[in-house]
């Protein structure tokens, strides 16, 4: 009894195979994946077999996340592909394509056969290949020796993505320099060609330069970001001791001075001035209250 039903499934398969070939639509693209340049031309494959078919609709639309819109419809392109795109036979020719067109596609092709209505869809990717703009560059512009300093490099319109390479002094420097000594001392930084940053750890006078970056992905020429100057100094530290001692000692001068001054009493002797001006001055207001009493009686 299984065996059976195996056989009529089985059988039911094939008569729907030979039906979709001797009656359906077959719907199939020539490429998957499209690559094109920004503002060169790309076709969207989309090639159709049918036999014995009458009222052939074919329908592109362009698929995203949130859904589905139309691009081509009623025999009429719709949208921003008005006046760029035309039919080749199923397939699009689009012109002057631009980044805002990548994404996937999807060719529908339905139709009247003997059977009923029959449909077929393929989909198409187009990815639009976009060189980099010009870098925005993070360098300070001074710095003090022997602390962490990070420069940083990006842009985001590149696609693919942009890899990164920094200057200084107009000379590209290593992307894995180790820890070598040079004539100039140790060199100590790391540089990520896919973040775009470079990190001195630690940074020492000897990295006083001008620096620059360069972003890259091979669309285009490259593109750099204006030169900045980063000047290192080292750390005067006789100079802060020097200005620790002073401050020290106005602070000392000041307290001996507070000192001697009450030792010698000049802080009561003014207290007991205002005091005695205190008095004479409430005395001076009684007498005149006084005065004007008796004036008035």
């Amino acid at each position: 009894m299984a065996r059976r039903r195996v056989l009529l499934l089985s059988l039911a398969f094939l008569g729907s195979l030979y039906y979709h070939k001797a009656y359906g639509i077959d719907v199939y693209t020539e490429k998957e994946h499209v690559t094109a340049r920004e503002f060169e031309e790309a076709i969207l494959s989309c090639i159709y077999k049918a036999k014995k078919v009458t009222n052939l609709r074919i329908e592109w639309k362009k698929v995203r996340s949130s859904g589905v819109s139309f691009i081509y419809y009623n025999r009429n392109f719709v949208g921003n592909f008005t006046g760029r795109a035309e039919m080749w036979n199923s397939s699009i020719r689009l012109r002057n394509v631009t980044r805002h067109d990548a994404g996937r596609y999807r060719c529908e092709i339905s139709a009247a056969t003997e059977q009923g209505q029959d449909a077929a869809e393929t989909e198409v990717s187009l990815l639009v290949l976009v060189p980099p703009a010009l870098p925005v560059c993070m360098v300070p512009s001074s710095a003090m020796s022997g602390t962490v300093i990070e420069l940083r490099c990006k842009e985001n319109e590149g696609v693919p993505a942009s890899n990164y390479r920094w200057y200084r002094n107009g000379i590209a420097l290593l992307e894995k320099p180790g820890s070598k000594r040079g004539k100039k001392g140790r060199v100590s930084y790391t540089m990520n060609t896919v973040t775009g940053t470079l990190q001195f750890n630690p940074v020492s006078n000897n990295d006083t330069g001008e620096y620059y970056c360069e972003a890259a992905n091979g669309i285009g020429p490259p593109r750099k970001c204006p030169v900045k100057r980063m000047q290192v100094d080292d750390l005067n530290v006789g100079g802060i001791i020097a200005a620790v001692v002073i401050v020290s000692l106005i602070i000392a001068c000041c307290g001996l001075g507070v000192y001697y001054a009450q030792t010698k009493g000049y802080f009561s002797k003014k207290n007991s001035s205002m005091e005695k001006s205190s008095k004479h001055s409430t005395t001076q207001n009684e007498n005149d209250f006084k005065h004007t009493k008796s004036f008035i009686i």
